[in-house]
């Protein structure tokens, strides 16, 4: 870093913090989840510039960011999934239903993880971006997401 003199200064200490969120089971579909995972992130409070990560521990959902506002751009986004990879026995992996094989298609497609900035101990998200949870199994049951931080923290 540098100072006002243009001198070099040492950067404050970066600080790491991880946990694991749960989320309950949802049905099938792309469901905008920010509120819920902000819920169990109080800590975020405490850095004031840094990196968050979520990866999610499951192979038939995933994460992605998208609009928050309009009740149907989720609705729309799963239609679009359901058209790519449809359900069917057209694939060999059945063993555990008809549905299991286009979820891991679908989390392919989508990943298993986001990495959002980290401002003032908010996430720095666009005024219309929320954080989604596309559940791709008829019955997904809970989901956990493993949350990584890497920032400075506040000094106050």
């Amino acid at each position: 870093m540098c100072s006002a003199t243009g001198q070099a200064t040492a950067a404050p200490p970066q600080s790491w913090m991880q946990k694991v969120v749960e989320l309950p089971g949802y049905k099938r579909g792309c469901h905008v989840i920010t509120r819920k995972i902000l819920e169990q992130l109080p800590e975020l409070s405490c850095f004031d510039i840094g990196l968050v990560n979520f990866f999610i521990l499951h192979t038939s959902a995933s994460l992605t960011i998208n609009e928050n506002a309009s009740p149907d751009v989720p609705l729309d986004l799963n239609d679009a999934l359901d058209r790519i990879a449809p359900e069917g026995h057209h694939y060999r992996h059945l063993d555990e239903g008809a549905d299991d094989m286009p979820a891991h298609v679908k989390s392919s497609l989508m990943g298993p993880s986001l990495t959002v900035p980290l401002r003032r101990g908010r996430l720095a998200l666009g005024t219309w971006q929320g954080l989604y949870l596309n559940e791709h199994r008829n019955y997904g049951g809970p989901r956990s997401i493993m949350v990584t931080v890497q920032g400075q923290r506040r000094s106050d």
